[in-house]
């Protein structure tokens, strides 16, 4: 849909999602945080509708999908739900988060995960479709669905091998372990982590430490900075990307998730039609002109 601008440029207020524009990248915030900003089926619906919006408006140049409050990211599935449902019912509940998770990895523009706080068991899968994860340092992330009693459902026996290696995918999933945003750094799963730094203006220590609401209060207050600075970040990974050529963002991104499923003759041949196909556009011309003049 050409020239559209189907977001606009107001903030919208969705019941279990938020959309924030920044010029042209969109933020998406799952805001469940009463249960951590766990995927319930009408979360799941509201989620398809901003990223078929997204795939539409072509104003809209990148994504940055993360979780409303400090708390988490995205804890997966909702165990409300869950409990209780058949064979059939879980068969079908991921079969439909495969298919916005694949929407989401197969989207033409890039996606970035703000990890902020927990991403366990479907909120780690749901990260690791996005082309960059950028934690905040007191995030944690894990495959621990193994802790109640079933295994990795939406995609995460597969996309994590292809990060961290079979190894390291065996281990944190048959442990069921959290680990923090460094660790995951350390491992490939994490492309960044965002710290607080003496350049971040902190709230003075407390004096009084007998008194545990102030002490709560000042640790909420560094969550929200920790926070912003996450988001700060995820912006400006973004507008860096948003310099480049948009056309050869979105063919590398094509290629890069082809090189996993096909073999190297044929991916290079993807290649050379994807880096020809590129001049047919004018913003490469343009781009190279200016290049040259300087």
């Amino acid at each position: 849909m050409a020239g559209s601008r189907l977001y606009g440029d107001a903030d919208r207020h969705l019941k279990y999602i938020t959309i924030q524009k920044e010029q042209d990248i969109i933020i998406i915030r799952i805001h469940r945080p009463e249960v951590l900003n766990a995927l319930n089926r009408d979360t799941m619906n509201e989620l398809e509708n901003a990223f078929s919006i997204a795939a539409a408006d072509d104003d809209i140049k990148i994504v940055i999908v993360t979780g409303s409050g400090e708390r988490s990211f995205c804890a997966g599935a909702d165990v409300n739900y869950v409990v209780n449902i058949t064979p059939i019912e879980a068969q079908n509940y991921a079969t439909r988060v495969h298919s916005l998770l694949s929407r989401i990895e197969h989207l033409e523009k890039p996606v970035i995960a703000a990890v902020n706080g927990f991403a366990l068991g479907g909120g780690c899968e749901l990260a690791m479709a996005c082309d960059l994860i950028v934690a905040s340092s007191n995030a944690k992330l894990g495959q621990t669905e193994v802790r109640i009693g079933i295994p990795p459902g939406w995609g995460g026996t597969q996309r994590l091998v292809r990060l961290v290696g079979p190894a390291k995918a065996k281990e944190l999933i048959f442990t069921g372990k959290m680990i923090s945003a460094q660790e995951a750094y350390e491992i490939g799963l994490v492309n960044k982590v965002v710290s607080l730094g003496n350049e971040d203006q902190l709230p003075p220590e407390i004096d009084d430490k007998s008194d545990p609401k102030k002490e709560k209060e000042r640790a909420a207050e560094i969550a929200r900075i920790l926070n912003r600075k996450l988001i700060n970040e995820c912006i400006a990974l973004a507008k860096e990307i948003t310099k480049n050529g948009f056309t050869a963002v979105k063919i590398s991104k094509t290629l890069i998730n082809k090189a996993l499923d096909t073999d190297l003759d044929t991916e290079l041949r993807l290649e050379i039609y994807g880096w020809a196909l590129c001049f047919a556009h004018e913003d490469r011309q343009k781009m190279m002109s200016a290049f040259l003049k300087k």
